[in-house]
């Protein structure tokens, strides 16, 4: 059993705001949805738009797109599934990547998902690989697709990666991931306040933890080349999931890369994609086109 000191430091290892160096910890979280907010406004102003285009029948289950107003008939593709611990955030505040990227003539995808307590953890998976399918069945003309998940939107990604395409009509050829400040085994957090809208059992927990499906990982994306990116002021717990899902991919062969950014805490290594100058934004671009 977990004693009540341990429970403490266990939560604030899982609250990624206690962690930051630039300030307190509830301004961290506003200044965050107000840089991803005033990242998607500039988006929209820059971008063609579709907003709000169904991948399923759920009222969460649908995606915005943005779209470079240069069009070429083969054009790559990210689709982004954000953060905020699968309970907090959305599409809305999602298209903040799409400045630098649409700029280069790259197709953006914000995904929506029911985050808890509406959704689970299983809807949430189930959702997101159904949003990857509905992409490709949607654009037939894409040179090269890519998966960029933030925090919890990294773990659904890597989950996206994991899945046994069997059981969909289309075998997505995922070209690279971009896996930014992600959890990837789900047990730890069983027993912290991030359980309680997600109402976890550890048997839901194990079999949507990515660390414990790298050989299904290794079956359906063994070409795809990820890149776990993790921030230097993210707390010690974030940093050793990144480091033992790095390892454990490496070991099985698959064309992975550990970033470890400096200067950046769990928000702002995701925010500063807005900047095309960004150590990130350029690893990003190089792999996409």
């Amino acid at each position: 059993p977990i004693t009540w000191p341990q429970l403490n430091e266990l939560e604030k290892q899982y609250s990624p705001s206690q962690w930051s160096h630039r300030m307190a910890a509830d301004d961290v979280i506003k200044a965050h949805v107000a840089a991803l907010k005033s990242g998607t406004e500039k988006a929209r102003s820059v971008a063609q738009m579709l907003l709000d285009v169904p991948y399923g029948d759920g009222e969460g289950e649908k995606l915005d797109v943005y779209v470079p107003n240069s069009s070429s008939p083969d054009v790559p593709l990210v689709i982004y599934i954000h953060g905020g611990y699968w309970q907090f955030l959305s599409k809305e505040e999602s298209g903040f990547m799409a400045v630098p990227l649409v700029q280069k003539g790259v197709v953006v995808v914000a995904v929506g998902y029911s985050i808890a307590p509406k959704g689970n953890m299983d809807l949430m998976v189930a959702q997101v690989r159904r949003s990857v399918v509905s992409v490709i069945q949607q654009y037939s003309h894409i040179s090269g697709l890519y998966l960029c998940g933030h925090s919890a939107g990294a773990h659904l990604a890597a989950m996206v990666l994991s899945t046994d395409w069997s059981e969909y009509s289309v075998m997505p050829q995922i070209k690279g991931a971009f896996l930014v400040s992600g959890i990837y085994d789900l047990l730890p957090i069983l027993s912290t306040y991030v359980n309680e809208p997600l109402k976890m059992t550890e048997e839901v927990a194990l079999r949507n933890s990515p660390s414990r499906l790298v050989p299904q990982l290794k079956a359906s994306s063994s070409a795809c080349e990820i890149v776990i990116a993790v921030g230097q002021n993210d707390s010690p717990e974030f940093r050793k999931q990144s480091d033992d899902y790095f390892k454990s991919l490496e070991t099985a062969g698959l064309k992975v890369t550990l970033e470890d950014i400096p200067n950046t805490d769990h928000f702002n290594i995701i925010e500063q994609l807005v900047d095309e100058n960004y150590h990130l934004t350029q690893v990003r671009s190089v792999e996409t086109i």
